[in-house]
């Protein structure tokens, strides 16, 4: 079976490399010449994962529709700002071909889900997301992992968890596409908030306070948008806000540390060109929390840390300066 994966960062690298193990024809697509050749000559990505080997047999081309072109699967896999003007250079796919989204985010422009940006560019297509608690390095090694496919059809999803999923790569089916997609863009903000505080050294109760408030911050949100309450508490939740909070691999949580040191957004994301999507996703959350009459206390304090200038500290402090009330409220 052909599989197409289109975007060679960490995570599309990743998934490329675990199709490709599962004995998959994977071809992958990739913006940048000196991917592809690096991929072609070496066997590695030598921008993102550079230090891990890929299996061999991975067609690599910086044409996206020849990557597409007869896929069996389409795997999305590019950061969210740059998801509809991807999907645009795709001249077409056959009625009814699976595209699945590996992004966590949502559209900067309107602050749409990725599914529905896929859908309303092929409506004719089989729409999912794929989510969960998954550092791109540990599955490009081939390491345990659990993560969750998402599809309104029970049918789609069962199909893809089959033709996805390995005993290393356990996937699990759930029809809630709106949990699953909100809980991974939204934990990458409070993956942001954790980082300052780890950062400013504040200790492991007040990251464990950020986590447990987090969580609850973003299922707010997420039943807002439609999500299943029960959704957050799985891996696309839970699983991946702890992960993303505490992991030595987050990228978010790194940039909450840097900025916890006095670093600003601009230097720290042009020191790498791994993107911290909770940089992005926090605009689209308060847009969101502001249509739908939500409060997000953590995602206010990071933006305003992000994008106007407030101290880390003095955003930690107004978290804790708030007044006291039911946990269940």
């Amino acid at each position: 079976m052909t599989l197409a994966v289109v975007g060679a960062g960490s995570w599309g690298t990743a998934l490329a490399a675990h199709l490709r193990r599962r004995g998959e024809h994977v071809r992958l697509w990739a913006r940048e010449p000196e991917v592809v050749a690096g991929i072609r000559a070496r066997g590695r990505n030598p921008i993102f994962v550079s230090d891990v080997d890929l299996p061999s047999g991975i067609e690599v081309s910086g044409e996206v529709n020849t990557v597409v072109d007869g896929a069996a699967i389409i795997v999305i896999a590019v950061p969210s700002e740059f998801v509809a003007s991807t999907l645009k250079a795709i001249a077409r796919i056959p009625e009814g071909t699976p595209i699945v989204s590996a992004t966590k985010g949502f559209d900067p422009e309107h602050h749409r889900r990725m599914t529905e940006i896929i859908a309303e560019r092929f409506p004719d297509a089989g729409v999912a997301a794929l989510s969960g608690p998954t550092f791109a390095r540990e599955v490009a090694l081939g390491r345990p992992t659990a993560a969750v496919i998402a599809a309104r059809d029970p049918a789609l999803a069962a199909r893809l968890q089959d033709a996805l999923g390995t005993r290393e790569f356990r996937l699990y089916t759930n029809a809630d596409v709106v949990g699953v997609e909100a809980g991974g863009a939204l934990k990458n903000v409070m993956a942001i908030a954790t980082g300052i505080a780890d950062g400013l050294g504040l200790g492991e109760n007040a990251r464990a306070a950020l986590i447990t408030r987090g969580l609850a911050e973003l299922t707010r949100l997420a039943v807002a948008l439609g999500a299943q309450p029960a959704t957050l508490a799985g891996l696309a939740g839970m699983g991946d806000l702890v992960l993303t909070c505490t992991g030595s691999l987050s990228r978010n949580r790194g940039l909450g540390i840097a900025l916890a040191k006095g670093a600003v957004l601009e230097r720290v994301e042009g020191e790498t060109k791994m993107i911290a999507e909770g940089a992005r996703t926090v605009r689209s959350a308060l847009a969101l929390a502001q249509r739908h009459t939500v409060s997000l206390p953590i995602c206010e304090e990071v933006a305003a840390v992000l994008f106007k200038g407030k101290r880390p500290a003095d955003a930690l402090t107004a978290l804790l300066g708030r007044a006291p009330t039911r946990e269940d409220g």
